[in-house]
């Protein structure tokens, strides 16, 4: 009788069925909450996987029980040997999906189709171009606006991820989901989270309660409808009747969704995060480059998540500077 290839399961009955796999560090946009306006220092290119050396990774997690890979970055499209990456991941048997901003993203509509990439998530926090221009740093919402209608028509899955932030687009929400009623998108709203050089502080953040109640304010409580979330779902899902689409709150700051994360990150150099709000790295691809075995390291990596983002199970730890300026800029991470 063969043995039991043990699945990724931490102290707490956990089990990470889902990587997420950054490619790259390097972004065509600059948004403020990522990124420091100074930028960030970047691995040097001989310290980042290479395609293969991502594919080898990725076939030890696969063979340890994950089902679903998702690439970011960065920008995961400007890498230039993303077709091939994407080729050798979808021989895989995962569900492969991609996180992008979309600014170059027509440009792979073939590609992407070709290695069954469906469910595509873009990155935009503004529906005004001029908010757009403001908080990435670069003036590049209608070719964004024009690529996220694309992805529709050419039948994509597609999911708008917008990060709120006071003072700045809270006064978008109903814009958002008015956005829904005639594209069958999913807007989703993140609660602003602490990464090094973004300059978070409790006061700036939208919460899930923020947003509900506006959207109470704007439409009668009969037309909200609540959605059943899917399982290890990291937001809380909602349409408008009769709304083509829907909207959800990733509320991971005062409603965290630990409980059932089954998630894990690995960074373009070849890092593996138990927790996107962990300080703490396994270093996976030094030792794959020296070619030993990296499932001992994946193994005590999971076993050593806490069971509330990265140990900060209060707002009062989570509002203490020390706890989370050791950790990267989003960028670094992989979104």
């Amino acid at each position: 009788m063969k043995n039991e290839i043990p699945v990724l399961q931490d102290l707490h009955g956990r089990d990470h069925a889902y990587l997420r796999i950054s490619l790259i560090e390097r972004c065509n946009l600059r948004c403020s909450y990522c990124m420091p306006a100074e930028g960030v220092p970047l691995s040097p290119k001989s310290h980042l996987m290479t395609y293969e050396e991502i594919y080898d990774i990725a076939k030890i997690f696969v063979k340890h029980g994950v089902t679903k890979i998702r690439l970011t970055g960065g920008e995961p499209l400007i890498r230039k040997d993303i077709p091939v990456i994407l080729e050798q991941l979808s021989s895989l048997p995962v569900e492969l999906s991609i996180t992008s901003n979309a600014v170059i993203i027509d440009k792979y509509i073939d590609i992407l189709k070709k290695n069954g990439v469906n469910n595509i998530n873009v990155s935009l926090d503004s529906l005004d171009a001029e908010k757009f221009k403001h908080i990435t740093r670069r003036d590049q919402f209608t070719k964004v606006y024009n690529n996220i209608l694309l992805l529709v028509k050419e039948g994509f899955n597609v999911k708008l991820n917008a990060v709120l932030m006071k003072d700045f687009n809270e006064d978008e929400i109903i814009h958002f989901i008015h956005f829904t009623k005639d594209l069958p998108i999913a807007v989703r709203f993140i609660e602003f989270m602490p990464f090094d050089g973004n300059k978070w502080d409790m006061s700036k953040m939208v919460s899930y309660a923020d947003v509900m109640q506006l959207v109470n304010a704007a439409f009668p409580e009969t037309d909200i409808v609540r959605l059943t979330d899917a399982p290890n779902d990291t937001s809380k899902n909602y349409k408008i009747k009769d709304y083509q689409g829907s909207f959800a709150i990733i509320s991971s700051v005062t409603n965290p969704f630990c409980d059932s994360c089954n998630r894990l990150r690995l960074t373009a150099n070849g890092q593996l995060k138990n927790c996107l709000f962990s300080s703490g790295e396994s270093d996976i691809l030094t030792t794959l480059r020296a070619g030993n075995s990296i499932e001992p390291i994946i193994q005590k990596a999971v076993q050593a998540k806490f069971k509330v983002r990265g140990g900060m199970d209060t707002l009062k730890k989570l509002q203490e500077p020390k706890l989370h300026n050791n950790n990267r800029s989003m960028i670094t991470i992989g979104g």
